[in-house]
């Protein structure tokens, strides 16, 4: 009887592998069932969008065809001051965002490692991401001028609070049998929470990136509407550039530069981060 239940176990090891092989073999088919949802909706968003031209709800110097807008895309793309402009608002992501996740994740720390700052800054953070970015260009503008340090001070301020507002989730969240395992195994202070807590965390930590990143996204292209460096090229710019001479082809390329960056991040980086993370947690779904 014994023998037996050991072959019905390898069996189903067998089978197993079986499954993961026809999973492997249907990788097509896993790639098309996640990319025609989104080509449906590009397909209906261009639909209405070359209905409304073709309708004329605006005259097409307003309101500039798909076709044309691809057209001035691909125009674009073929020339050096585009991909000097892509290149100066990447910098600025990056950098604003680096900051804001040094800074944020510093405080939600601070703030789960100790009741008294909890009590003095725990609802500030809160009360921080609920306000516009665009709301502190006026004062980073007074105290820092048209220059990048006021650019990349907004893109600190819209992002750090979620970022750490993410970590004291994560950590407030963690299961407190974890915190006593910890202790019990002679972890103190920092190392509960390097070894604990924070890995703990990560599901949450990561969802407050996600959101850290599209607010500071957001705030950076406000701030390159408003705050014009002369003489720097960048995609913010670019835009106001078209809006002044009412040029729809060159607003509508830049919005759509604008989306397929932020999107491509979301994608490619934040996304992929967050289903890491939680597959090795043994949660999400998933894709078939």
């Amino acid at each position: 009887m014994h023998a037996a239940t050991i072959d019905e176990e390898l069996d189903g090891l067998d089978h197993l592998e079986d499954v993961s092989d026809a999973r492997q073999a249907s990788l097509g088919r896993r790639l098309w069932d996640a990319l025609w949802p989104k080509m449906a909706a590009v397909g209906l968003v261009l639909g209405f969008w070359q209905f409304a031209v073709w309708r004329e709800w605006k005259p097409r110097y307003l309101l500039a065809s798909p076709g044309d807008v691809w057209a001035r895309l691909v125009e674009d793309a073929g020339t050096a001051e585009m991909w000097e402009a892509i290149g100066t608002t990447m910098q600025r992501s990056l950098v604003g965002f680096a900051w804001a996740l040094v800074i944020g994740a510093s405080i939600g720390l601070v703030v789960t490692a100790s009741r008294h700052v909890r009590s003095a800054i725990g609802s500030l953070v809160t009360g921080l991401q609920t306000m516009p970015s665009i709301a502190w260009f006026p004062l980073a503008i007074l105290l820092l001028g048209l220059t990048e340090s006021a650019i990349n001070f907004v893109v600190v301020l819209g992002a750090a609070p979620s970022i750490a507002n993410g970590v004291i989730s994560g950590i407030d969240s963690s299961p407190p049998l974890l915190r006593r395992a910890g202790r019990s195994m002679g972890a103190r202070r920092w190392a509960l929470y390097r070894d604990f807590l924070v890995p703990a965390a990560m599901p949450s930590v990561v969802a407050g990136l996600k959101q850290g990143w599209a607010f500071a996204w957001r705030s950076l292209m406000a701030g390159e509407l408003l705050v014009l460096i002369p003489g720097a090229q960048s995609i913010g710019s670019r835009l106001n550039f078209a809006r002044e001479f009412s040029d729809s082809e060159g607003v509508l390329a830049s919005m759509l530069v604008i989306l397929v960056i932020g999107i491509l991040m979301d994608s490619i980086v934040f996304s992929r981060l967050e289903r890491r993370v939680l597959r090795r947690r043994g949660l999400g779904a998933t894709a078939r």
